[in-house]
């Protein structure tokens, strides 16, 4: 596993063991995904949900964000973020680690007024919907700027279209393998910023 782009590219993060469930994102996803981005990236302030490595926000640092707030609710993989993290010697306002599930740290950062431009959610597949409330959660307590962009990772298969409420709308849809990233927005921001 390694950083795909940017000023760190080429770099490896430590992985999961061989013993543990965590499924990161296939770099060659990841890669896709932060092409799709592009420019949006430069400057933005990041969640990563699910973080699980770290290799997604980690990759957005690399590729020119401001910061990452990362939300693991697993110590042990936690430890394994927090190591990823310690080996890019990131100040403390650069890179944040929560260890509370995603829902939960939705809820704690929306109370303390904090915005994000960016989103990326990445649930263990089989509670894909659980990323989705998440990323709902985050647009309606107002987490996400204005024009604020959510990226879930999800099953191939995953039925996101009838499970998205009314006032969102998927703007891209990447599909790869087994899994797919699916880019949102709400449906009222102008378009001037959405990945094409």
């Amino acid at each position: 596993m390694r950083i795909t782009g940017g000023a760190w590219r080429s770099r490896r993060l430590r992985g999961p063991g061989r013993t543990t469930a965590v499924r990161p994102t296939p770099d060659a996803m990841r890669e896709r995904a932060f092409a799709v981005l592009g420019d949006r990236v430069l400057g933005a302030r990041c969640l990563d949900l699910f973080a699980g490595t770290g290799a997604v926000g980690l990759e957005a640092l690399s590729r020119g964000a401001a910061s990452v707030v990362f939300a693991e609710h697993h110590f042990a993989t936690a430890r394994i973020l927090r190591a990823n993290c310690e080996s890019f010697e990131l100040e403390s306002d650069r890179a944040a680690v929560i260890i509370r599930p995603a829902a939960d740290a939705v809820a704690g950062l929306a109370r303390s007024g904090q915005r994000f431009d960016l989103a990326w959610a990445d649930p263990p597949f089989e509670i894909w919907q659980e990323g989705l409330e998440a990323v709902v959660a985050a647009f309606a307590s107002g987490l996400l700027a204005p024009e604020g962009l959510a990226c879930l990772e999800c099953p191939e298969k995953a039925d996101v279209e009838a499970a998205l409420p009314a006032g969102l709308e998927i703007v891209r849809d990447l599909k790869g393998g087994a899994s797919r990233v699916v880019m949102m927005q709400r449906t009222v921001v102008s378009r001037s910023n959405v990945p094409r």
